[in-house]
């Protein structure tokens, strides 16, 4: 299982949710709505996430296919979102209600 899919769907992150959508476009390039559905997140929130992503170079569109792709970029971004979750693993941190 990726790092990614073991955080709480509930109370997640910003990086964390950054972290889903870059998974989710891995590859040769994924639809909007399967990165919705990889990510938890509903059309209002991809459609923010996205435009920030492809903003900050983290994803690009391919107008042809009418997909996403993770960039160098956003692989970066999740090597180094993997290097934090090792020295921190959220698996063994207290959660209090």
């Amino acid at each position: 299982m990726n790092i990614v899919y073991r955080i709480a769907v509930k109370n997640r992150a910003r990086n964390d949710i950054i972290a889903m959508i870059l998974e989710a476009a891995q590859g040769r390039g994924t639809s909007k709505t399967k990165i919705m559905f990889k990510a938890y997140l509903s059309t209002n929130q991809l459609r923010e996430y996205l435009a920030e992503l492809l903003d900050n170079g983290l994803v690009k569109y391919d107008e042809d296919r009418k997909t996403y792709q993770i960039t160098h970029k956003g692989e970066r971004y999740l090597e180094l979102y993997g290097g934090m979750e090792r020295m921190i693993p959220m698996d063994n941190m207290k959660v209090e209600d």
